[in-house]
């Protein structure tokens, strides 16, 4: 661990539990840099509330993420005091703030950032041809001399500051070299190589990173880090061969949240070079057993639900129904787990709740599940498992999750559901009467649709007087069975915003009409429009 590292992360290395004294004195240390709340938000639909970042920060924190970048502070006010409350609260990890390689960004980030115990500038400029073409409009001397003067303006704001080549894999090498020379000279301690739009490849991203950490002069004097999208699927792949080639920072988020077709999964770079030290010989220093619940509460806070088939975290990622698998699982669970569930912190057990349970083994359950609720949150948690364990037979884990993630992700919504009743008959009319309770006013409309959805939808845009455009409306079985909770997700765009909903209920008609709502809700929160369409990785 080199003087460096120790000096921008400020706190000691402890022991990684899966390598030995020995090993570990051979292996290389891999920082983990969580954009969630930053690149992560991008995804349109994944807005989240003040108090929702607060609780995915604390999340990061917990499980030893090294720097949450919360933000770009000068895109809108609700950013800026986004970033502000994260540097306050966040009690071990680095805080950044992400500024363009403009004099307001830079000093806004600043502003912002100062607020924490370990506080860093990310800024960034663009370097490949096409976007040196046609959006930047500049020639590779005037961004060397943008470089040099906006890496020097962030250091003497803060100690740590990273500084990013965006496109950085669609850009000539000799360029890239100056580059990084240029910027590591003006101060910067981290140097981030992205791959912005998911076009490397693993083995020339290794060769970029060997070759640049190889042959720029000072390049001992930062940390290089990888910033990989997955526009391709390879995402993680390019991240864990950049950290081959020399890099020792991976940017990532949880779920692979982010734009397009998002960014490096957290969990997955962790769990590969944890699960596969014997070929990687690197460490992190997350606590492995807080990413499945790191996930569902960014799951529920961003409304991406994650697919059931997504490694490491995915509702079946622990799950063997074929035969052979169970045969191989009852004699060693070796044969085809490569990993421990309990290592990602998931339960095998899941039948474990039923309508007899009392308030004192729900909250126990809610635990071992990961969640924390106030008083309130809590009675109305317990009341609805209770209506729920009457309707069903068996109410498992996933019931749990889906029913605690629905009612704390509507918990603040302006528009509320208080009573509905669709008739529908086949071949004739399917009619929907509703009381909504908008800003706790109540008001009751029906309507009469082409079918039952239909006539749910449209009487809740008659009711709040807004027309929004349906981009998708999905239902899942949360678990098996008849009896089995709906889970309705629904995305909604109105005035260039987009925002996803999600609701889980027995009835599915109820629950895409609050999945609908949800949507609703999100969509109508103001976000600041400035500099929302140039950010970085």
């Amino acid at each position: 661990m080199s003087g460096l590292q120790n000096r921008i992360l400020g706190r000691p290395i402890g022991k990684v539990p899966i390598m030995s004294a020995t090993t570990q004195s051979n292996k290389d240390r891999v920082f983990i840099f969580d954009t969630t709340l930053r690149d992560g938000e991008q995804s349109p639909g994944a807005t989240m509330t003040l108090e929702e970042k607060l609780q995915v920060a604390e999340t990061l924190d917990d499980m030893g993420v090294d720097i949450i970048e919360a933000g770009f502070p000068i895109a809108s006010n609700g950013d800026f005091e986004a970033v502000v409350a994260v540097a306050k609260h966040v009690k071990r990890a680095t805080v950044a703030g992400l500024a363009r390689a403009i004099t307001a960004d830079i000093d806004r980030a600043g502003e912002a950032v100062r607020h924490a115990r370990r506080g860093r500038i990310h800024t960034f400029v663009s370097t490949s041809p096409i976007h040196l073409a046609h959006q930047m409009k500049k020639t590779e001397d005037e961004v060397i001399e943008i470089i040099a003067r906006t890496v020097a303006q962030a250091r003497n704001l803060v100690d740590d500051v990273e500084w990013s080549a965006m496109d950085a894999t669609r850009t000539p090498i000799e360029f890239l070299k100056r580059c990084v020379d240029t910027a590591i000279k003006a101060g910067a301690t981290t140097i981030n190589l992205p791959d912005t739009v998911g076009y490397a490849v693993p083995d020339e991203h290794f060769r970029m990173f060997k070759e640049i950490i190889g042959s720029v002069p000072n390049a001992d004097k930062a940390i290089f880090s990888v910033h990989c999208h997955n526009d391709l699927g390879m995402a993680v792949a390019n991240s864990l061969a950049g950290v081959a080639g020399g890099a020792r920072q991976i940017e990532c988020t949880i779920n692979g949240l982010g734009e397009r077709a998002g960014n490096a999964a957290l969990e997955e770079v962790v769990m590969a070079l944890r699960t596969r030290a014997d070929a990687m010989p690197y460490y992190t220093e997350i606590e492995t057993t807080h990413l499945s619940r790191a996930s569902r509460i960014v799951a529920a806070a961003s409304n991406f639900p994650v697919q059931y088939n997504k490694a490491i975290v995915g509702k079946n990622a622990f799950a063997h129904e074929s035969g052979i698998h169970q045969d191989g699982m009852l004699k060693n669970a070796e044969t085809y787990e490569i990993m421990t569930p309990a290592s990602v912190g998931i339960k095998e057990t899941t039948l474990v709740m039923g309508k007899h349970s009392g308030r004192a083994a729900f909250k126990d359950k809610l635990r071992e599940l990961g969640y924390e609720l106030g008083d309130n949150a809590f009675q109305e948690a317990f009341q609805r498992f209770k209506d729920l364990a009457d309707r069903k037979k068996h109410v498992y884990d996933a019931d749990i999750i889906a029913l605690v993630d629905d009612e704390v992700g509507s918990a603040g919504d302006r528009i509320k559901l208080v009573d509905m009743e669709v008739v529908s008959k086949t071949g004739g009319v399917h009619s929907c009467t509703m009381t909504l309770s908008v800003d706790g006013e109540e008001s009751t409309v029906t309507y009469d649709g082409t079918g039952s959805v239909d006539a749910i939808f449209s009487a809740i845009k008659q009711a709040v007087g807004q027309q929004p455009h349906l981009v998708l409306y999905a239902v899942d079985g949360v678990t098996g069975g008849t009896d089995a909770q709906a889970s309705a997700h629904v995305r909604l765009e109105l005035n260039g915003r987009i925002a996803s909903g999600n609701a889980a209920e027995p009835d599915t008609l109820v629950a895409s009409a609050r999945a609908y709502l949800n949507a609703f809700n999100r969509v109508m929160i103001e976000r600041g429009a400035a500099a929302q369409g140039a950010m970085a990785g």
